[in-house]
């Protein structure tokens, strides 16, 4: 079976694929300082909680968090005895091509929602990822990425708003009733809100006026449901879409090897 990780930077998910679907997913905050040990000790306890006597074979690891990955391979390499596929890194190859300005280094977790979201709904999207930043990848025709936008992720402007103001607590994401606060809380959910709605709908149309062709509007991220309330911003939310992608570069670098 495989184990597919992707840590983000403010949350890591462990997901266990036995090759036609995902039997188990646990999310845990991402710590860099964790060490191989304790990452083992954390999952099989939840394994045993679950039932689940997995016989995990080959690991890939998708991260946004550099000093991170030398603890989740030797993890890989101590508990499973393999050596597990970095997406981004020499070895780890992507069906897809990433055609952006020579030099950029593209996120692993864009490129694994671009091959996703490419194997899942074909090519002419906008994937919309509700992270600690709120990104939107491009993906062309034939499946390539080809650029983006990056905007700071809801939470993180909630709490800069916090921070830089003080007399301004912290709130809960949600849909206001009213546009118009009458309070502090409410006025400071609707301006996140309503903030972020007219973000999303205005970055996706003027992406798909810049392409000048339909596009399909894929959105993923804990976030993404909260902000279809408001309006009808995207075609598809796919929970597990990066989680898919991970399987589907792990499957063509596996077709790879039999090939040689």
């Amino acid at each position: 079976m495989l184990l597919a990780i992707d840590c983000g930077n403010t949350n890591t998910v462990f997901s266990i694929w036995d090759g036609s679907e995902f039997i188990a997913t646990w999310r845990t905050a991402t710590e860099h300082q964790r060490t191989a040990d304790q990452y083992y000790v954390w999952l099989t306890t939840l394994m045993k909680h679950r039932g689940i006597e997995a016989d995990i074979t080959d690991v890939i690891i998708s991260t946004t968090v550099p000093r991170v990955v030398f603890n989740l391979r030797v993890f890989a390499d101590r508990y499973f005895n393999t050596r597990p596929l970095v997406v981004g890194k020499p070895g780890c190859e992507l069906p897809v091509e990433a055609r952006v300005d020579a030099g950029t280094q593209v996120g692993p977790d864009r490129l694994v929602n671009t091959v996703a979201g490419y194997d899942r709904y074909g090519g002419d999207l906008i994937v919309v990822d509700f992270g600690t930043a709120t990104t939107f990848d491009v993906v062309d025709t034939d499946g390539a990425y080809i650029g983006g936008v990056i905007a700071p992720g809801v939470n993180l402007s909630l709490e800069a708003l916090h921070q830089a103001a003080a007399a301004l607590p912290h709130v809960d994401v949600s849909k206001p009733d009213l546009v118009i606060g009458t309070n502090t809380v409410a006025c400071m959910q609707s301006g996140v809100f309503w903030g972020y709605v007219g973000l999303v709908s205005g970055i996706t149309s003027r992406i798909k006026a810049e392409r000048a062709r339909p596009m399909k509007v894929i959105a993923t991220g804990g976030l993404a449901p909260l902000f279809q309330q408001g309006d009808t911003l995207f075609d598809v939310f796919d929970e597990f879409l990066t989680m898919h992608g991970l399987t589907v570069i792990h499957d063509y670098n596996k077709d790879k090897t039999l090939e040689q």
